[in-house]
C-alpha cells in the first residue's frame, strides 16, 4: 500500500497546493489525511462532484497552481458538465489533477450499482479525452504518476487523471466522533424505528444510499414488517428525495417517507425546491443528520452548520420551525406534520455510528423494484 504521507508530499512537491473533492469509500483515508494536515483553505469536503470542480477552478485562477480533485467514479456525472463546459482546454484550458477511486474495476467484485459505472469509467475518461493512468497498491512509480499527471495537465491546459484501485492508500487513524453529539439520545435506527411506529402501516418508504437502507432493510426484518414498502437507493446519491418526489406525485393514496441523509440532501439541495413547488402533501422528508460523511470514513459535512428546517421552509415545505433530537420531539413532529398540507420535512440530530451485527444487504434490486411496484398498483 501507498504511504498517505508520501502521496501527499509528492503531490506538494509537484505544486499542487489546493485539494477538494467528495469523500469516498477507497478514498476516505486520503480525505481524512488531507482534513487532519491542511488548513480549510487548502482542503475542501465540497457539496457534490461539480461543485468540486469549479471550487478547483476558482483556485487555479487565483493562483496559477494545479488543484487536485477526489472523488469516487460514480461522481464522475456530477463532474462531467463542468469537465466539459469550463475546464475544457477549449473553453477556459483549466489544468487540473482528479484522483478518481475506481469502484466496479472489472478486475475486483463489487455491489451490483458500481459495476457498470466500474466497467465505464476509463471508456468515460477516454471519451472526454483526459489522459489517466492506474496506481494500485503494490505500484512502485507512483510518484512518477503523479509527475506526469500535474506535467501532462500542465501542458495540455486541462484535466488529467489517477484512478486509484481498491486497496492503493494505507489506512490512517480514524478521528474519533465528535464527543459533543453524546447529547444526542437517537442513533440513525433509533429514528428509522420511531419513525416506523408514527407512520401509517401502508407508508412507503425511500432510503437513501449508505446505512440508511441497510437498518430499514433489517428494522422490517426485526419488527415483521413488508419489505415491498420500501424502495432502498443504494447508488445515485443525492437523489433519494426526488425520486420521493416522483413516487408522491403519482401515489396519491399513499404517505411517502423519504429517508435521507444529511450529505446526501446537500449534495443535490436544489431538489428541495421542486418539490416545494410541486406540493405533494403525502410527502414525509425526514434527513438523518448527524453532521458527518458516515459511510465513507466520518469526514464532516455541512448538517449541522447549515439550517437545514430553515432551508426547507424557504423553498415550499411544512415544518415544525427547528431541528428535533429525541424521541418524544420526533414523535410530536410527526403527529404535527401528518395534518398539514403540502411536502413535510423534518431535520433530526443523531449521533453517529451503527450496530456492529447489522448485516449487509444480500436483495435482489430488480426483484424489490417491481414488488414495490405491485404494491403500489394494487387495487
Amino acid at each position: 500500500m501507498i504511504d498517505q504521507q508520501k502521496f501527499h508530499e509528492f503531490l506538494e512537491n509537484e505544486g499542487v497546493k489546493f485539494i477538494t473533492g467528495v469523500p469516498d469509500s477507497l478514498l476516505n483515508d486520503f480525505c481524512l489525511y488531507a482534513s487532519t494536515n491542511l488548513p480549510n483553505d487548502r482542503h475542501v469536503i465540497a457539496a457534490n462532484e461539480g461543485n468540486a470542480i469549479a471550487l478547483a477552478v476558482g483556485n487555479h485562477i487565483a493562483t496559477g497552481n494545479v488543484p487536485l480533485v477526489y472523488m469516487q467514479n460514480s461522481g464522475l456525472g456530477n463532474a462531467i458538465n463542468p469537465l466539459l463546459s469550463l475546464t475544457n482546454k477549449e473553453v477556459y484550458a483549466i489544468p487540473l489533477v482528479l484522483l478518481i477511486g475506481w469502484r466496479g474495476d472489472p478486475e475486483i467484485k463489487d455491489h451490483a450499482h458500481h459495476k457498470k459505472q466500474g466497467e465505464l469509467t476509463p471508456i468515460l475518461l477516454n471519451s472526454m479525452g483526459i489522459p489517466y493512468k492506474v496506481i494500485e497498491n503494490d505500484s512502485i512509480d507512483y510518484s512518477d504518476i503523479i509527475h506526469w499527471a500535474v506535467k501532462t495537465a500542465t501542458e495540455l491546459s486541462g484535466p488529467t487523471a489517477i484512478l486509484a484501485k481498491k486497496g492503493t492508500l494505507t489506512k490512517i487513524k480514524k478521528q474519533l466522533p465528535d464527543q459533543t453529539q453524546s447529547k444526542f439520545e437517537m442513533n440513525r435506527e433509533i429514528a428509522i424505528h420511531c419513525i416506523l411506529e408514527n407512520v401509517p402501516a401502508e407508508s412507503i418508504f425511500i432510503a437513501t444510499t449508505g446505512r440508511a437502507t441497510r437498518e430499514l432493510y433489517e428494522l422490517r426484518n426485526i419488527l415483521g414488517q413488508n419489505h415491498n414498502l420500501d424502495f432502498l437507493n443504494v447508488g445515485s446519491m443525492g437523489h433519494c428525495s426526488s425520486i420521493a418526489t416522483g413516487i408522491a406525485l403519482a401515489a396519491k393514496n399513499r404517505l411517502i417517507v423519504c429517508l435521507d441523509g444529511d450529505a446526501a440532501v446537500i449534495m443535490h439541495l436544489g431538489s428541495l425546491t421542486t418539490a416545494g413547488k410541486l406540493k405533494p402533501s403525502n410527502l414525509l422528508h425526514v434527513v438523518l443528520n448527524n453532521g458527518v460523511h458516515e459511510s465513507v470514513g466520518g469526514q464532516p459535512s455541512a448538517g449541522f452548520i447549515a439550517n437545514l428546517t430553515k432551508i426547507a421552509e424557504n423553498s415550499g415545505y411544512k415544518t415544525i420551525g427547528n431541528s428535533v433530537n429525541t424521541k418524544k420531539n420526533l414523535e410530536e413532529a410527526i403527529k404535527e406534520l401528518l395534518d398539514t398540507d403540502g411536502p413535510k420535512f423534518i431535520d433530526i440530530h443523531i449521533r453517529q455510528g451503527i450496530r456492529s451485527d447489522i448485516p449487509f444487504l444480500k436483495v435482489s434490486h430488480i426483484d424489490s423494484k417491481y414488488a414495490l411496484m405491485k404494491e403500489l398498483n394494487k387495487k
